[in-house]
C-alpha cells in the first residue's frame, strides 16, 4: 500500500487536510472555510501538533490534537456533560485529539488506528480524551478498541446537528495484536 505515516506541517497543509475531512465527514464548502479558521488557530496552541497518512504520496488520513486546557471552546461545552457524571476531571492531564480523518478510498485498513496511536505515543499526558458522533460506528468501535470508554454521551456542540460522545483513555491506548508485534523491537 505504501503507507507512510509522519508529522505533518497542517498549517502548510490545512486545505489538503480539509479535503479528506471534507469527504469523510461529509462537509461542504462553507464549513471547510469555518474549520479551516479553527485549524490554523489550533496549530498556535502549545503542543499542537498534526500525523499524516500518505499513501503513494497523496494524503489518506490525518490526525492532530493537543494537550488540553479548560479554557479551550471545546472544553467549556463538554465539562457541564462530563461534571454531570463526575468525569470533568478527565478535562486535566490529558492530551485531546481533536480531529482524526481517512479518506474513505482509504479506511478499514488499520490507518486510523496507526494514526491515533502513533500520536498519542508521544503524548506526555497520562490520558487522551476526544469527541466523536455518539452513534454505533466504525470511528466508535476503534475507539473502543483502543481502550476508550465513554465518559459522557448525547453531548450537543453548538451548531451540530447530532450529539457527540465524549471519550476517554489511559495512555498509553490499547493495542491489538497485529499493533504489538509492528511495535515490539526485534528479537
Amino acid at each position: 500500500m505504501d503507507l507512510v505515516i509522519g508529522p505533518l506541517d497542517l498549517s502548510a497543509h490545512v486545505d489538503e487536510a480539509l479535503a479528506v475531512q471534507a469527504v469523510a465527514f461529509g462537509l461542504g464548502p462553507d464549513e471547510v472555510a469555518v474549520r479551516r479558521q479553527i485549524v490554523q488557530r489550533h496549530m498556535q496552541y502549545p503542543g499542537a501538533r498534526a500525523l499524516g497518512a500518505t499513501v503513494r504520496g497523496r494524503l489518506a488520513g490525518f490526525v492532530y490534537g493537543m494537550p488540553n486546557s479548560r479554557t479551550h471552546w471545546w472544553s467549556t461545552v463538554v465539562e457541564p456533560y462530563l461534571r454531570a457524571r463526575d468525569n470533568d476531571s478527565w478535562l486535566d492531564d490529558s492530551f485531546v485529539i481533536t480531529e482524526l480523518h481517512v479518506h474513505p478510498d482509504h479506511q478499514n485498513r488499520g490507518i486510523g488506528r496507526r494514526l491515533i496511536t502513533t500520536i498519542t505515543d508521544d503524548a506526555s499526558e497520562p490520558r487522551s480524551i476526544l469527541s466523536a458522533i455518539d452513534t454505533d460506528s466504525p470511528a466508535r468501535g476503534l475507539y473502543h478498541s483502543l481502550g476508550y470508554v465513554d465518559l459522557a454521551r448525547q453531548v450537543h456542540f453548538p451548531s451540530a446537528p447530532r450529539p457527540y460522545a465524549v471519550m476517554g483513555a489511559p495512555l498509553p491506548l490499547r493495542r491489538a495484536p497485529a499493533d504489538f508485534l509492528r511495535n515490539s523491537p526485534p528479537g
